[in-house]
Order: C-alpha cells, then sequence, then structure tokens
C-alpha cells in the first residue's frame, strides 16, 4: 500500500457537501481514506473571487500509481463538475479542486505532475490540513 495524502478545495455550490462527495469517491476509486483534516474556509490563492474557498487534505491508501491517482482525481474533478483546469498560473472559481500532494517517498516531474507538489509550502490552504493529518 502507498500512502498519498490529497489536498481537496471548493469555492462554488454547497463546498462542503462538494468536499465529502469528493471524499466519497476518492475512497471508491482511488483508496481507502484513511485520515481527513478539518474544513477551513480559506480567501482566493492567486485570483480575485467573491467566493471563499473550503479546503481540506486526507491521507489516503491507495494500490494505484502516482499517475492512476492523477487520472482518478481528474475523472472526480470532471464528474463533480469541474469543466477546466487551471492552465499557465491563470486560476478561477470551481466547484472541485484535488491536488496530488505527497505520494510516499515519490519524486517526479513530469509535465502532468509533480511530485510533492511544488508549491504546497507556499500555500496555507494545504500546508494547515496537511500538517493536522500528518502530525496524528
Amino acid at each position: 500500500m502507498h500512502k498519498l495524502y490529497i489536498g481537496l478545495g471548493s469555492n462554488l455550490g454547497n463546498k462542503e457537501e462538494m468536499l465529502h462527495r469528493a471524499l466519497e469517491l476518492i475512497n471508491k476509486h482511488i483508496g481507502s481514506v484513511k485520515r481527513t483534516s478539518s474544513f477551513i474556509e480559506t480567501e482566493p490563492w492567486g485570483f480575485q473571487s467573491e467566493n471563499t474557498f473550503l479546503n481540506a487534505a486526507c491521507l489516503v491508501e491507495t494500490t494505484l500509481t502516482p499517475m492512476q491517482c492523477l487520472r482518478e482525481t481528474q475523472k472526480i474533478e470532471r464528474l463533480l463538475g469541474r469543466t477546466q483546469k487551471s492552465k499557465d498560473g491563470v486560476y478561477h472559481d470551481r466547484p472541485i479542486d484535488l491536488d496530488l500532494l505527497i505520494y510516499d517517498d515519490v519524486e517526479m516531474n513530469t509535465p502532468e505532475l509533480t511530485l510533492p507538489h511544488p508549491h504546497m509550502h507556499e500555500r496555507d490552504f494545504v500546508m494547515i490540513p496537511l500538517r493536522e493529518i500528518i502530525e496524528h
């Protein structure tokens, strides 16, 4: 089993329900969700919006490879209504955002996926929930 940490965020619709639905789908399609952080409300990062975010992190035990996990999170995002990903640092409102943060001790840098997540240390909305589940 591999340990995968995923960051979750939502700033459209019923944000709490969206995070719960995403966690259910992660549990069903990626692996067993072992820990989930508290949900925290945060301001948008990297763009202007009237909509605050609800963010969380979870620890998943999975048998999937990092690339398989990426594909599954992208499927979950589409299923939950996300129609476009951020491109070239241009961010926008979204019903759900799932980011692979850490996968075991794997370090990889491909055009599709970089692990550990290259910007997570710059973002309190990632690090606060992540610290909560790593330290327990």
